[in-house]
């Protein structure tokens, strides 16, 4: 099953109550809950098209992006306007054209300034690189940085914009710093009483959810860009269902419009949609990067190597003092569905802000290969492999920073991890109040009708 949907408008928890009072209609048929009903599908203004009306899901045509959708029959969120956008690298077309190129050239669009999140505007640039602005090359329009500095626009900066657009590809991970830009921006564009539009995009590994929830207590205790609220490490959601998420649950109040893809099925993985993956930063090189990432970057927390400075970054997990094979024959009790491993000789060879301690040194490593993506866990399996390496190498296994406890998503999970808790044990309570983060929060704000697999 397919979808096709209108843009979805949220200004106010006012707003919200009117609509369902007018009987329009809402996303996935989410669940009712005490403190009243899920967010509704705003109807289409005059200056839509009627291509723009909300629709029942479809089956058949191709994947289209939210940047396309706009440009096709939502152009009253932008037209005659000064626009900020919030993007880079791997924000195209179908065509493989930057959505920031076709917005500079669109008639009766004013393309003011261009907002760069973590890497950059054209994603060149390592995690943690300093990221200073300027103009865009290509468009010569000013370039301002979301990451090293407050990370969010400043007033000054928004001064001139009269909406400001976010499209930007997302993997699918609490930690990814992308989605938290997002919030921040928004949070920002409600202060100053700007429309937010989120043009949306797929979900590349689909809406399959794996790993602990973030308690909020944990937010702080480290950069808060790599978890602003409470979703799952694996969240199973795209840009604009968190947008609405975070909107409604942290009471922000923008006037936010989600401009939804069309025809996409959430249980299909990126390379079934006819889209193309541009990479959205340097080392998340394909799809199995990106579901790798969502497990394997707890690891960046640790001094295990995670295969940054390799041919295949998020695809290795080990250390010069670790055992590879040991390692590989005590997971093999848990019986881990969709991976095996494979003993893998390896020579980091880049020097990006983390794993400094191993450039140039030649050890055998795990090399993950999944081998069933529908059953595959990566958060799970990757608190089994820190976890047997820290059995068996005590002495050598370190935690880096704060920020394992963030990924961990709580002060309970870390200080079962640290008294070396059974990794099944932890999971098991990930799952319960994973369920039930489901069911009072995330069914709330789905868009794409969850279809099965």
């Amino acid at each position: 099953m397919t979808h096709r949907q209108a843009p979805i408008s949220i200004r106010s928890a006012a707003l919200v109550a009117t609509l369902l009072a007018t009987g329009a209609c809402r996303t996935g048929s989410p669940p009712e809950t005490a403190a009243g009903s899920a967010d509704s599908v705003a109807r289409p203004t005059a200056t839509a098209s009627a291509g723009s009306r909300a629709q029942q899901p479809q089956t058949g045509g191709a994947v289209i992006p939210g940047i396309e959708i706009l440009l096709r029959d939502s152009m009253h969120l932008i037209r005659g306007k000064r626009v900020g956008l919030i993007t880079n690298q791997s924000a195209v077309t179908r065509s493989g054209e930057l959505g920031a190129d076709v917005l500079a050239r669109t008639p009766g669009v004013q393309l003011v300034a261009l907002f760069g999140p973590e890497h950059g505007i054209r994603g060149n640039l390592e995690a943690g690189a300093t990221f200073v602005g300027g103009r865009d090359t290509k468009t010569g329009v000013v370039v301002h940085s979301l990451y090293d500095r407050t990370q969010r626009p400043t007033a000054e900066e928004l001064a001139n914009v009269d909406v400001l657009v976010f499209d930007i590809q997302d993997i699918g991970a609490r930690v990814y710093t992308f989605v938290w830009t997002m919030a921040m921006a928004m949070e920002e564009a409600a202060k100053k009483g700007i429309p937010f539009v989120v043009l949306d995009r797929p979900n590349p590994i689909t809406d399959m959810q794996d790993g602990p929830v973030m308690d909020l207590e944990v937010k702080t205790v480290t950069q808060v860009i790599t978890g602003y609220y409470s979703v799952p490490l694996r969240h199973g959601m795209t840009v604009g269902e968190i947008a609405r998420y975070y909107n409604q649950e942290a009471n922000i109040g923008a006037d936010l419009h989600v401009v939804p893809v069309e025809n996409w099925n959430p249980s299909t993985w990126f390379e079934q949609t006819g889209l193309r993956f541009i990479p959205p930063s340097p080392n998340i090189r394909s799809v199995t990067s990106a579901l790798n990432f969502t497990g394997l970057v707890l690891g960046e927390a640790t001094n295990v190597h995670v295969g940054r400075g390799t041919d295949a970054p998020f695809n290795y997990v080990g250390a010069p003092w670790l055992d590879a094979n040991r390692l590989r024959d005590a997971v093999a009790k848990y019986n881990l569905p969709g991976v095996r491993f494979t003993p893998t000789q390896i020579t980091p060879t880049t020097n990006p802000a983390v794993d400094t301690d191993y450039k140039g040194q030649t050890f055998t490593t795990l090399r993950l290969e999944v081998t069933d993506r529908n059953t595959y866990r990566p958060a799970y399996t990757a608190l089994v492999l820190l976890s047997e390496a820290k059995k068996q190498n005590p002495a050598q296994f370190k935690i880096k920073n704060a920020g394992f406890t963030q990924m961990l998503g709580s002060h309970w999970a870390r200080a079962a991890f640290d008294r070396g808790e059974d990794p099944r044990v932890i999971d098991e309570r990930w799952r319960r109040e994973l369920a039930e983060w489901n069911r009072t929060q995330r069914e709330r704000y789905r868009i794409y009708p969850h279809t099965g697999r």
